[in-house]
Parts: structure tokens; sequence; C-alpha cells
């Protein structure tokens, strides 16, 4: 099912979900890879350190990307969380037509792990009619992800 590409740019994103941690902001990172399978830009939350709420890793990557490559950069793309992406980052990767989401730590392991504030509502849940269909996998190396979350608590 998953690819070794696949498990490198969930470990990048991982990665920058310690990053997001070590900040002071929540553990969370996204890898951006192209429709040919390029990575193209890695993002990590930031909502504490930049004081805007919607500054989940998904969203910081759809707005970089957008500005930094271009809207059509995302076209087609594929983007790696570290944990399962919200209702709001699924319905703007939606809007920015990226084709796959990718995710390690599922909602439910950030809501065991985590704990309130929480919208428990999965990734495919909000994008199950989405049109076009957009592809939703995980998890991958879950593991990995859940130990940094837990580093929150």
């Amino acid at each position: 099912m998953f690819t070794p590409q696949d498990a490198l740019f969930m470990r990048t994103a991982i990665d920058a979900s310690l990053t997001a941690h070590l900040a002071g902001d929540m553990p969370f990172g996204a890898v951006l890879a192209s429709a040919e399978g390029q990575g193209l830009l890695v993002a990590r939350n930031n909502q504490i350190t930049s004081g805007d709420c919607t500054g989940h890793a998904e969203m910081v990557l759809v707005r970089e990307a957008t500005k930094m490559l271009g809207a059509k950069s995302l076209e087609g793309a594929t983007v790696y969380a570290s944990g399962e992406p919200c209702a709001m980052c699924s319905g703007a990767m939606f809007w920015a037509k990226v084709k796959r989401v990718v995710y390690a730590a599922s909602t439910q392991d950030i809501v065991d792990t985590l704990g309130p504030p929480m919208l428990p509502i999965t990734c495919s849940t909000v994008l199950a009619h989405a049109s076009p269909a957009m592809h939703v996998e995980g998890p991958l190396l879950a593991d990995k992800a859940v130990a940094i979350l837990r580093l929150k608590t």
C-alpha cells in the first residue's frame, strides 16, 4: 500500500512535528510532494508562535506553496501529514486541488493523546463525497508520530 518514498516523506513530516514542538507550537508537520512525486515543501504548525489559530501544518503548507510555488504546485499533489488533518485543513487541501493525503497519527490517536479541545471528525469523513475525489490513506508510521504527540502531554 505504501511505498518507500511515502515513508521517507512521512518521516520528514514527523521531523517537522518535532521542530514545531521544540518551537513551542503544537506537534504537527506536513510535506508537499508534487504529482510527479518530487518533494516540494515542508511546513510545521505555527499556531502559538504566529498567534494564528489557523496555523495548522497543512494550512501553512497550502499558503506557503501557493505563495512560493504558485497554486498549480498543489494540483494533483500529495500531502503527508504527521497527524490526520482536521476538517479545516481537509477543506483547504480540497480547494487547493490536492489529490492525495497520507497521515501518520489518526484522529483517534490525537484525541487519545492530546485530549480537548478537539474536533473529532476524520479527514476521510470530511472528504467522503468530495468531487473530484481525494484519496485519504493512513496511518503510516503512526507510532513515531504519536511518540512526538506524547511530548506535548
